[in-house]
């Protein structure tokens, strides 16, 4: 699945095996948007993380950051 582009956000959802690995992305994740100075919207449900990205010092639209966040995010679900 592709990231989606609506209402000035970047979406995306992921799915795992179990929450255990789905919690276990979030931190990988948690840790490289710190490091970006870059932090997602997101939510978790069992083995379910949805994501929606957007620059909220830009006037919450999608930007370089959002584009960059994703494809680590991309990366890191691997």
């Amino acid at each position: 699945m592709q990231w989606i582009v609506e209402n000035n956000r970047m979406k995306k959802t992921f799915k795992f095996k179990d929450f255990t690995a789905a919690f276990g992305f979030m931190t990988k994740v948690a840790i490289v948007a710190e490091k970006m100075n870059h932090h997602p919207t997101w939510t978790n449900t069992w083995n379910t993380v949805n994501f929606e990205l957007s620059t909220h010092d830009a006037g919450d639209i999608v930007t370089d950051k959002d584009r960059a966040l994703a494809k680590v995010i991309d990366q890191l679900e691997k």
